[in-house]
């Protein structure tokens, strides 16, 4: 190993859901010496074969990412990871089919839990490296959640009240079958020619059983949300009706909605925390969100008017666990009704609190981000980066990266729905000031951060450091490997563009 620490590598795919929770993890790790890269997942994707070597923070563990993972390790960076999805996640055989594999995983260092249920999961995996480290450190998103780091929303809080008045806040998560561009969804637009339906990305390591009940369970399920949305506005006229579909949802279906009536808004922007803790209630069904209201102490009703056992308790069952569960329109209007009236607050119980504490680690003491540094300090990165690999084995990796940027940015580019729609759509344009902002924000909130620095590396991409160490920053390469680079740097130009 080198004596120059490690580069953290943090993609985000989802700005909305994950930017401020990864920023808090940067500020944490720029402290203790670590530069940060921090920006869209897609384009520290283009950028990787430039990136000194270091520690790529993945989001999952997925077949999907097999290829990714080989060359990131061909190019001598180390991958930790964590399961975004861990919290709401099928039963044990789907979600290994589904959201780990073998080739995948086994190119991981460290896997980052968020509670013991994790943990106690993944450890059933039949192909889990026998030595792989799984650390209960809880996770950034839920740090979010914690009373001490909670302000940070205040601002958005007051903007939303000023400009919503009273509103009851719906959450969909309808992406498999209402997918932003086809591909994404559980089954993608049946062909003349196809005999069976063609899986998308969504359903990928899914039985096709269990792929098909899910499709039919939530296209029933949009459809009762369908009604739901103008019923729950003709039965609250002093209310607004807020909807905030999941961000790999078309908006479609709900601006139509939205048309049709004055007081229902259609609006995804921003982190869902500042709308919980503004929101009088929240409607889901099986979201996640209503695990993060639970934990803000907000009123959150998982509405069940077409039930399955399998998908609503097997599959989505804690946040609907941790919610009111009405099984139809009176219900849920009875339950609002007091909800509104002030007669029931968020849902309760010895039983709830047990479950959460089961699921979700960091609730108090250190911070998850400090958990993490911590795990990744005493694995000698923030002294040392990752071995340099062979010539020959760089060199494929830097081809690879190269020729899928090229191939990514023909797809981002091809006419009708694409991904760089679906891109700009889940990680939209941020300035340095924008970052600067919420860093600041962070800072004043915990009293900390103010030798941290952000800068623009490239479109979509900051780097984030802090100013006492950047005489260690400045000593590094640009590239991951002086001698590495000289040998490709001649092929640049004759290769496939960035």
């Amino acid at each position: 190993m080198t004596d120059l620490p490690s580069m953290l590598i943090i993609p985000v795919e989802s700005q909305v859901r994950e930017l401020d929770a990864k920023i808090l993890l940067a500020c944490f790790a720029a402290e203790r010496g670590f530069p940060v890269l921090i920006g869209s997942r897609a384009f520290t994707h283009f950028q990787a074969a430039s990136i000194p070597r270091g520690v790529y923070l993945a989001k999952s563990m997925r077949s999907l990412s097999s290829s990714m993972f080989k060359a990131l390790r061909q190019l001598g960076h180390e991958i930790v990871a964590w399961e975004e999805e861990a919290l709401v996640h099928p039963p044990a055989d789907t979600y290994f089919t589904l959201r780990l594999s073998p080739q995948t995983i086994d190119k991981v260092s460290h896997v980052f839990a968020w509670g013991q249920e994790n943990a106690d999961l993944m450890r059933q995996y039949p192909d889990l490296p026998k030595n792989l480290p799984i650390h209960i450190t809880g996770n950034p998103r839920g740090d979010m959640l914690r009373p001490e780091v909670r302000p940070f929303f205040d601002p958005e809080v007051k903007k939303l009240r000023d400009r919503y008045g009273d509103f009851i806040l719906i959450n969909t998560n309808f992406s498999d079958v209402n997918p932003f561009i086809p591909s994404i969804g559980l089954f993608q637009p049946a062909k003349s020619s196809d005999k069976t339906k063609r899986r998308g990305q969504a359903g990928i390591g899914m039985s096709t059983g269990f792929a098909e009940g899910l499709w039919d369970h939530k296209q029933a399920i949009l459809e009762d949300f369908k009604q739901l949305i103008p019923a729950l506005e003709r039965a609250f006229p002093d209310m607004t009706i807020i909807v905030r579909p999941h961000p790999s949802e078309s908006n479609q279906i709900y601006q139509d909605l939205a048309a049709r009536s004055e007081r229902i808004v259609i609006n995804k922007e921003g982190n869902v925390i500042p709308w919980l803790l503004a929101a009088k209630a929240l409607v889901h069904n099986g979201c996640t969100t209503g695990l993060e209201a639970y934990v803000l102490g907000v009123p959150a009703i998982s509405y069940l008017a077409t039930l399955n056992k399998l998908y609503d308790y097997d599959f989505q069952g804690l946040p609907t666990k941790l919610s009111y569960q009405c099984f139809n329109f009176e219900e849920l209007r009875t339950t609002l009704r007091r909800i509104l009236a002030g007669e029931l607050g968020s849902a309760g119980g010895e039983e709830r609190a047990a479950l959460i504490d089961y699921y979700l680690a960091a609730q108090k003491g250190s911070l998850a981000c400090e958990r993490i540094v911590d795990v990744l300090e005493s694995g000698g990165y923030s002294k040392n980066r990752p071995l340099s690999t062979p010539l020959s084995t760089f060199v494929q990796g830097w081809l690879f990266i190269k020729i899928k940027a090229a191939l990514t940015n023909l797809h981002m580019r091809r006419p009708g729905p694409n991904r760089l729609a679906y891109h700009d759509h889940r990680f939209p344009e941020i300035s340095v000031t924008e970052m600067e902002q919420k860093i600041a924000r962070f800072g004043q909130l915990l009293q900390r951060f103010d030798t941290i620095k952000i800068e623009q590396h490239s479109k979509h991409l900051f780097m984030v450091s802090s100013r006492s160490k950047r005489k260690i920053l400045q000593a590094a390469p640009e590239v991951n490997s002086c001698e590495h680079d000289r040998v490709v740097k001649s092929e640049r130009n004759t290769l496939l563009p960035d």
